[in-house]
């Protein structure tokens, strides 16, 4: 199953950028033993005016790089709030039951347009907070990550 991740906003060098690529390169070492493999695309920040223009005009690129038949999951502050054996468990379902890709979709300052949270099958948040979009994205990695070693049967500390 291919794991996307699309995302509003560019990580530049420096930390972030670091440890993001950093985990998603653990992820995707860790999940070949789960049929997994990741892919990230990134997409510029709307200049539009006003903020519905821009949600609008941000979700249609997100929507533009869905894989086909993909399960939409849409990072939002008033998504469901998982664990993470519980977002591991979403994965495994996903995969098992022959979804071919599910895709992460992070939307920019202003959050997401209506066709995204219309297409998306699950919106899940990390908390009640609002995250900057390098934050949600690094946090992102980090729990897919730690989805794959639950999914590899590796000891999880929280058992």
């Amino acid at each position: 199953m291919k794991i996307a991740i699309v995302a509003i906003g560019r990580l530049k060098k420096g930390p972030e950028r670091e440890i993001a690529d950093r985990l998603i390169a653990r992820a995707e070492a860790a999940g070949r033993a789960n049929s997994l493999s990741f892919t990230v695309r990134e997409f510029p920040e709307s200049r539009a005016g006003d903020e519905k223009t821009r949600r609008n005009q941000e979700a249609e690129a997100l929507i533009s790089a869905i894989p086909e038949k993909a399960v939409l999951v849409a990072l939002d502050e008033h998504g469901e709030t998982l664990d993470s054996r519980g977002f591991a468990g979403r994965l495994e379902k996903w995969r098992d039951s022959g979804v071919p890709a599910v895709c992460f979709a992070i939307g920019g300052a202003d959050g997401h347009g209506d066709a995204i949270r219309k297409r998306s099958n699950l919106q899940i948040a990390f908390g009640s907070m609002t995250w900057p979009h390098q934050l949600a994205r690094l946090m992102l990695a980090e729990q897919l990550y730690r989805a794959i070693t639950i999914l590899s049967g590796h000891p999880y500390h929280r058992d």
